[in-house]
C-alpha cells in the first residue's frame, strides 16, 4: 500500500541561501497578492474570474517581463502560489474555507516547488533544491520513497524549515492490542477507562507571566528601530518555545495510546463551539483538544488501529457504566464524585465517562 507524507527538516541555509529564500517568499507573495486583486477588480467591474491556466500564461508572458526580477526565483515556487490561490477561491466556494486574504509579509512565510527530474533530493545532511543548491539540514528521519515537492518555510523568530511530501510504501507499525476510552478535560488532560490520569500540562499558563513582560517590552520600542525587532523575535522565540513543548508532549502522549492499542474511543468535540465560551476560551486553547485528536487519529491508523469518535450528544458523564442509570444531578460540573442511586456504585466523573464512551464506541463499531 502507498501513501503521501510530509518529513520536516530544521534547515540552517547560509548567507546567501538564506537571501535568496526571503526574495523568493517576497515573489510568491507578490504574484498571490497581485492576481488576488486582479480576481476582485474583475468581478467588481465585469463579474468575471480569471483561471488558474489565464493567470499562469499571463504570469509568463506579461508580469514577468514587466518585473524581471521575478526571473531571479524558481518559477515553478511562482506558478504554485497560483495554485494556491486557485485552490483557496475553491475551498471558499465550497464552504471549505473562507474568502481568501492578502498575504503579508510578517509572520511565517513559505513558499513550494514540486519535483521535476533530480532538482529535489536528499543527501545525507543536505537537501538539494532549485536555485538554493544544497542547503544544511538536521537529518532526524530517513526515508525510502519518492519525493514529490519541497515546502521551504520560516517562522517569526527566523528559524527555517524544509518539508519534503514523499509518495512510500506503507506497512502498519504492530500494537499491543488494547481497548481504550479517553474523556479530555482541563484540570486534567485525558482521564483513560482504565483510571489513568494525565495532568494538563497547562504550558500557556506557565510561560504567561514572560509573555505578557516580553509583549510589553516590545510594545514600548519604537517602530521601525533595531531594537523593536530583536523585541520581536525574543517575543516570537517565546511563543515557539510554548509551540514546541506543546507538540513534544502531544507526541508523546499519542504515541503511547496508539501503540499500545487497537482500538481508541473519544468523544467527537465541538472545540470551535466551545472556544466561544470567553471564561472557558483561553484553558481549551491551551489544552489543545484539536490538535491532540488529529495526531492521534493518524498515529491509530499508522499503527493499524481504529479511532471511533462517540456523538457529542452521548451524555457520557451522567450514566452508570455500570448499570446504565442516567443520572440528571450529574450535569452539573462541579460534582466530581457521585454514587449511582440504582447499584450503589461510586463514580469518579472523568473515569465513568471514559468507561461510558469506550462501552458506546465499542457499540458503534459492533453494529
Amino acid at each position: 500500500m502507498q501513501r503521501i507524507r510530509g518529513y520536516k527538516y530544521r534547515a540552517y541555509p547560509n548567507k546567501k541561501q538564506r537571501e535568496l529564500f526571503e526574495k523568493t517568499f517576497g515573489c510568491c507573495r507578490f504574484v498571490y497578492n497581485h492576481y488576488l486583486d486582479e480576481k476582485q477588480r474583475l468581478w467588481r467591474e465585469w463579474r468575471d474570474t480569471l483561471s488558474f491556466s489565464k493567470m499562469s500564461k499571463d504570469l509568463s508572458h506579461t508580469l514577468k517581463m514587466n518585473h524581471s526580477w521575478l526571473k531571479d526565483v524558481d518559477s515553478i515556487a511562482l506558478v504554485q502560489s497560483l495554485r494556491h490561490l486557485d485552490r483557496a477561491y475553491d475551498n471558499f466556494f465550497r464552504k471549505k474555507g473562507g474568502y481568501p486574504k492578502f498575504k503579508s509579509k510578517r509572520y511565517k512565510q513559505s513558499y513550494r516547488t514540486m519535483k521535476v527530474n533530480s532538482n529535489i533530493s536528499i543527501d545525507g545532511d543536505s537537501i538539494i533544491l532549485p536555485k538554493a543548491g544544497r542547503v544544511k539540514i538536521v537529518n532526524t528521519r530517513d526515508f525510502d520513497g519518492r519525493i514529490i515537492s519541497a515546502t521551504v518555510s520560516r517562522t517569526s523568530s527566523g528559524r527555517y524549515y524544509i518539508s519534503l511530501q514523499v509518495e512510500e510504501e506503507y506497512e502498519a507499525l504492530p500494537n499491543a492490542g488494547g481497548q481504550i476510552g479517553l474523556d479530555a478535560g482541563l484540570k486534567s488532560l485525558y482521564t483513560t477507562s482504565d483510571s489513568d490520569i494525565y495532568p494538563n500540562p497547562k504550558t500557556l499558563s506557565f510561560h504567561e507571566k514572560r509573555l505578557k513582560r516580553l509583549q510589553r517590552s516590545f510594545s514600548r520600542k519604537q517602530k521601525g528601530s533595531n531594537n523593536r525587532e530583536k523585541a520581536r523575535q525574543r517575543l516570537a522565540r517565546e511563543h515557539e518555545k510554548v509551540s514546541d513543548i506543546r507538540n513534544d508532549i502531544q507526541h508523546k502522549i499519542t504515541h503511547k495510546l496508539a501503540s499500545e492499542n487497537q482500538v481508541v474511543c473519544i468523544e467527537d468535540l465541538d472545540v470551535r463551539g466551545m472556544m466561544r465560551d470567553r471564561h472557558l476560551a483561553k484553558s481549551i486553547s491551551d489544552a489543545s483538544w484539536g490538535e491532540l485528536y488529529r495526531k492521534l487519529e493518524y498515529k491509530v491508523k499508522d499503527h493499524g488501529g481504529m479511532l471511533i469518535k462517540v456523538p457529542r450528544t452521548y451524555a457520557s458523564s451522567q450514566i452508570c457504566s455500570c448499570c446504565g442509570r442516567k443520572e440528571p444531578k450529574v450535569k452539573d460540573l462541579s460534582v466530581r464524585k457521585w454514587k449511582c442511586p440504582s447499584c450503589g456504585t461510586e463514580h469518579e466523573r472523568d473515569v465513568n465517562a471514559a468507561n461510558n464512551i469506550l462501552k458506546k464506541g465499542l457499540e458503534m463499531f459492533a453494529s
